[in-house]
Formats: C-alpha cells, sequence, structure tokens
C-alpha cells in the first residue's frame, strides 16, 4: 500500500487503501477527530467551522424590523441545477390562488368541493333570478291547468229567469243533484256497480247548500227525493219527477218555488263520476252503525268505520236497504258528502300531485255546472265546506201513500219556512228545526 498524503487520515476505513474516489470524500485531519478506538461515535463538528447560515432577510413595518420567515422550497430541484421556486414569493402562482407577491406572505390554499374544484360563488342576484323564474313556471302552469280544467267543465243551462222568480238573496246558495245517470258506464261497469239498466234520467239525490257571506259555518240542508211538493205547470209530484219531467232547468225553479231562495249556482253529478272522484282522493272513510246488505246495491257491509272505495261508497248512499228508508239514505248522503270535501281538502291530498291532480281532473270531468259558472267556483264550494257544515235535512211531518203517487214525504211547513227564511236572510238557523236524525 502506498503512504497517505500529507494531512489526510483513513477515518473508519482501517486497514484498507483508500480509493481515489473514497480519498475525495475524506475530510482534513483538523476539522474531523478521529474516532477513538473505542468504538463510540465521533463528535460532529464545530459549527463555526463550517461557517454560520446568512442572516434571514427582514421586511419593514412602521418602526419595527420583521425578519422575512424562511422561503419553502419544493421537493424537487429544478432541472439543470436551477434554483427551484419558492412557495411565497415571486408574484400570484396561476391555478393556486395564494398570496404571494413581492412582499413574501404565507401560501394559503384555495377551498376545495368533494369534486376536487374551486368551490363556485352564487351572487344574490343569481338567486333571486332563479326564484323569478321559478315563480313565472309556476304561474304558467297554474293558468294553463287553470284553463285546461276550465274547458273540461260540462255545463247545464239550469238556471234561467221567469215571472215571480225569488229575489237575490245574501250568501251563496248552491243546489247539489246526484242523478241516477249511466252514461260513461259500460254494461260491465253497471253490473258490477249494479246500476241495473233503467233508461232515462232521474235524480237520486238533492240538497241545497247554504255558503253564508261571514265566517260562519255553511248549511247542507237535505231536500228527499220523494218529498211532495208542488212543480211549476205540473201539478202536485214527488220533487225528483220534476227533474223527470223538465230536466235540470225545472227542478232549479221547482226548488227556488217551495223554497223561497234564490239559487245562485247549479251542479249535477252522475254515477260514473261518483266513483272516479272517490277513488281519485284514495277513498272516503264512513262508520255505518248498522250492518247492510242490499244486492240491489250490490252492498254487503259491517258496521264500524271502514274506507270505502268508489263502488262501495255508491251503493252506501242509493240504498234503502234500511228502517226509515229515504230518510235514512239522505243522512248519510250528506255524511258522505262532507266527508268527500274533507278528504279532497286534506294536505295529504291538496299537497301531493299523484292525488291533487288526479282528483282535479277527475272532478272536471264529473260534475256538470250551470252556464255562468268556472272551476274557481267549485274550488270555493270545495274549501267552504271544509271545515264542516252544519247539517240537517226539511222537517218532516207525515210519509203517507197516495193513490197514483205512491210513497212520500210531507213537510212540516211552518218548521220548514222557518228553516228557508233563516238560510234566505242569512241567519243562523233555529235549533229547534234542525233534523240530526
Amino acid at each position: 500500500m502506498g503512504d497517505w498524503p500529507e494531512g489526510w487520515t483513513r477515518g473508519d476505513r482501517r486497514g484498507e487503501e483508500p480509493s481515489p474516489d473514497d480519498r475525495t470524500q475524506i475530510m482534513p485531519r483538523d476539522s474531523v477527530p478521529r474516532r477513538p478506538s473505542s468504538g463510540t461515535r465521533k463528535p460532529l463538528p464545530r459549527r463555526e467551522e463550517y461557517g454560520a447560515p446568512p442572516e434571514a432577510p427582514t421586511r419593514e413595518y412602521g418602526r419595527d424590523r420583521v425578519p422575512e420567515p424562511p422561503r419553502r422550497t419544493t421537493s424537487a430541484a429544478a432541472p439543470g441545477g436551477a434554483t427551484p421556486r419558492t412557495a411565497g414569493g415571486g408574484g400570484r402562482r396561476t391555478g393556486q390562488g395564494g398570496q404571494g407577491g413581492s412582499g413574501g406572505g404565507g401560501f394559503r390554499p384555495p377551498r376545495r368541493t368533494s369534486s376536487g374544484g374551486s368551490r363556485p360563488r352564487v351572487s344574490g342576484r343569481t338567486v333571486r333570478r332563479g326564484l323569478l323564474v321559478a315563480l313565472v313556471a309556476l304561474l304558467v302552469l297554474g293558468v294553463a291547468g287553470f284553463v285546461t280544467l276550465d274547458s273540461k267543465l260540462h255545463r247545464i243551462d239550469a238556471l234561467a229567469d221567469y215571472d215571480g222568480r225569488p229575489a237575490e238573496t245574501p250568501g251563496q246558495d248552491w243546489l247539489l243533484v246526484g242523478s241516477d245517470s249511466r252514461k260513461g258506464l259500460s254494461a260491465e261497469d253497471r253490473k258490477k256497480l249494479a246500476t241495473g239498466r233503467a233508461a232515462g234520467q232521474r235524480t237520486d239525490t238533492m240538497m241545497l247548500l247554504h255558503i253564508p257571506e261571514g265566517s260562519g259555518r255553511p248549511t247542507l240542508v237535505s231536500l228527499p227525493r220523494d218529498s211532495y211538493v208542488s212543480i211549476p205547470g205540473k201539478g202536485r209530484n214527488k220533487l225528483n219527477a220534476a227533474y223527470t219531467l223538465g230536466g235540470p232547468k225545472l227542478l232549479a225553479r221547482t226548488v227556488e218555488t217551495v223554497t223561497g231562495i234564490r239559487l245562485d249556482r247549479y251542479m249535477e253529478i252522475g254515477f260514473a263520476g261518483f266513483v272516479g272522484i272517490v277513488d281519485a282522493i284514495g277513498g272516503v272513510e264512513l262508520c255505518p252503525k248498522e250492518s247492510i246488505k242490499d244486492p240491489k246495491a250490490g252492498l254487503n257491509l259491517k258496521k264500524g268505520c271502514q274506507v270505502m272505495d268508489g263502488p262501495t261508497a255508491l251503493g252506501y248512499v242509493r240504498t234503502r236497504a234500511t228502517a226509515r228508508a229515504d230518510l235514512d239514505r239522505v243522512k248519510r248522503q250528506r255524511q258522505f258528502f262532507a266527508a268527500v270535501v274533507s278528504q279532497a281538502t286534506s294536505p295529504g291530498v291538496l299537497l301531493n300531485p299523484f292525488r291533487s291532480v288526479p282528483l282535479a281532473f277527475s272532478a272536471a270531468d264529473a260534475v256538470s255546472l250551470d252556464g255562468s259558472a268556472h272551476v274557481h267556483n267549485l274550488a270555493g264550494l270545495a274549501f267552504a265546506m271544509g271545515d264542516g257544515p252544519i247539517t240537517t235535512t226539511v222537517p218532516v211531518a207525515s210519509t203517507p201513500t197516495l193513490p197514483g203517487v205512491g210513497s212520500v214525504v210531507q213537510w212540516d211547513r211552518a218548521r220548514a219556512l222557518r228553516l228557508f227564511e233563516a238560510l234566505a236572510a242569512d241567519r243562523e238557523v233555529p235549533k229547534d228545526v234542525l233534523v240530526t236524525n
């Protein structure tokens, strides 16, 4: 082995001749102390031997000199030995949104969304514009729906002027008629609903609804179809005969004549429309107090509360297979009508488009209104009934059987007169004339 050059030592490589590469890495003897032979670790060189790091540059803020924080460099060296870019200086870095610049400062990373991009800023003007577009769209849809529904309504020339017609009375008075029309029913439907094959058209249900001008409750009065009354130009007969003899117009005139109340609106519904409305609201809950079995009406009910579908509800309001026959039926009809309106105006139906939209179109297609009525009149009727009306039947004196006419219902004239006078004057009906059974 050759001799070592002057001032160099082998370090830890004892017994070996250093290679040229090794020699370039060996420190001078006076800078690196020799490791003790005991095998302990060599002490690090003194700091002053390597020289102190340069003093950090400072920035002036007012009168104080504040040291500038050290700049961080990237982990990878720039190609070609160039100085790496710093994270804080040199101006704003593209795509990072940092707070760089000649003055330095810290680097603040941008906010990131879950997708990795920057979160977009939504201005108040954009929000207001979106709300305005939504409101306009709803308005357009509402107007279009109103026009469509109004065009589907069937109109009937039921209310007409004539000599001796009662004067206008306060409030609003409707004549609600349920006919036994089979229009729209196929042979299979008639068999399923047990409606029979009767020709022509008669009235099964007649009710007078008075809606007061103020905040009072509406009053719903059943007019039994067998009521024995005077029909203008036809003599005395059952009330439903007026419809058979002269249609809606003669029926409306007969009701105005015997009650002294001028009608403002007329609404009629047949069997098919009846079933469609009940099914559109998902059925109606009724509580019969006794079991009813009537093959003629296709009905076999147990007593107690239950949800009835369209065909079952139709049989329930048509049947006369109970002790008081027609008088029991008009009571069930009032209960049913109030229950349907209450269900139709409930939040569960109105706020559910899968219920409210089919209901609106079923009602528009099912009912017939007088010539001057529109969809908003029908909606007003429904909401007026929403809180629950006062229900009653015209006070009855007797139910005799008359030759050539059959079983009829004769009104208690004194009590009936007081009832209709209160409605005509838009006053509360005296409790002693209300019939609830």
